[in-house]
C-alpha cells in the first residue's frame, strides 16, 4: 500500500512570530487559517514533493487537545506527522483486519484566509510512533496549494528523512506492516554508527521514515530527549535542498524546536539531524 508522507505538525506558542522566523530562515510560509469548533489556527511550509510542515498555534486554552499538551509540558517543536491516504476509512479497516488499533476515523475541515472550506477524514493511531492518517473530503490542491507557493529562497524541495523516536524497534516495525500491509518497503535494522541505537527504513513516497530505538536501552542525544520528554514520535526532519555546501542544522530557536536540517541526501547516507 502506498501511503506518502502528508504533513509534519510542529506546536508554537504565537504563530505570527513563527511564520517571521520561518521567512527569515527562507521559507516560504502560507497563512492556512482557522479550524472551526476549534481554538486552533495555522500556517503552511509545503514543498514541492508534497509534503508540508503545519505550524499550529492556539488563540485559547485547549486542554483536551494531546498536541497542546505537549506543547505547555514540554515546549515548542514536533508533535506529529500525517500519512496521506486515498480513502481514511478503507485504510482504517484494512489495518484493524491484519491486526492494528487506529480509532475509528473523524471529520475535520479548515476556513482558509480567503474563504474557502476545506474538509478532510482523519484517523487516529492509538500508539505514537504510528501518524494519523488525513485524507481530503474536498480537493488536495484547496488544502495543499500547488506552484510558487512550494518554491523556498533556501532551496528546500522536500522531506527526504523523518525520524521517528520508538522504545522497541520490533514492535514498532510490526505495527508499520501492519499499517503499510503487503508489499511494504520496510528495510532491516542496523546499528547505527555510533553503536547508539538501531535504526530501520521505510518508505512512504519521496520521503524515507526511520524508526530509531537506543541500542542499549538509555538512548543520549536527540533521540534520548525525545523519549525521555514527549515519549514515542516524530524528532527530527532532513529536507532535500538543491545545492547545499554542507549540511546545515537550522536554529532551533527560529525553528521554535524543531530538529530541522538543509541537506543533499542520498538514500545511503544520513546526516547529523538524529
Amino acid at each position: 500500500m502506498t501511503l506518502p508522507l502528508d504533513h509534519i505538525v510542529i506546536a508554537v506558542q504565537d504563530l505570527e512570530r513563527t511564520i517571521a522566523d520561518y521567512t527569515a530562515l527562507g521559507f516560504n510560509v502560507l497563512r492556512g487559517g482557522e479550524h472551526p469548533g476549534r481554538s486552533t489556527h495555522n500556517a503552511l511550509v509545503v514543498f514541492a514533493d508534497g509534503a508540508y510542515f503545519e505550524l499550529i498555534a492556539w488563540r485559547a486554552p485547549a486542554p483536551e487537545e494531546r498536541w497542546w499538551q505537549q506543547l505547555q509540558r514540554h515546549g515548542e517543536g514536533i508533535v506529529d506527522f500525517a500519512l496521506l491516504p486515498t480513502e481514511t476509512s478503507a485504510v482504517v479497516a484494512a489495518a484493524q483486519a491484519r491486526g492494528l488499533d487506529y480509532e475509528a476515523p473523524y471529520e475535520g475541515g479548515r476556513l482558509r484566509p480567503d474563504g474557502a472550506q476545506l474538509r478532510w477524514r482523519n484517523a487516529r493511531a492509538r500508539s505514537q510512533d504510528l501518524p494519523f492518517l488525513c485524507g481530503d473530503l474536498t480537493p488536495r490542491a484547496l488544502r495543499v496549494p500547488e506552484g510558487e507557493a512550494r518554491v523556498h529562497p533556501n532551496g528546500a524541495t522536500g522531506v527526504a528523512r523523518l525520524y521517528v523516536a520508538v522504545h522497541d524497534l520490533r514492535a514498532s516495525l510490526a505495527r508499520w506492516r501492519a499499517l503499510l500491509g503487503e508489499g511494504a518497503d520496510i528495510g532491516e535494522a542496523r546499528l547505527s554508527d555510533d553503536g547508539s541505537a538501531y535504526r530501520a527504513s521505510l518508505r512512504l513516497g519521496a520521503t524515507a521514515l526511520v524508526l530509531a530505538a537506543p541500542a542499549q536501552g538509555v538512548a543520549t542525544g536527540t533521540l534520548g530527549h525525545r523519549l525521555a520528554t514527549r515519549g514515542e514520535g516524530p524528532y527530527a526532519i532532513e529536507l532535500q535542498v538543491r545545492q547545499p555546501a554542507s549540511a546545515l542544522a537550522l536554529d532551533e530557536t527560529a525553528t521554535h524546536g524543531a530538529r530541522i536540517v538543509l541537506a543533499q541526501v542520498s538514500p545511503a547516507r544520513e546526516t547529523a539531524a538524529a
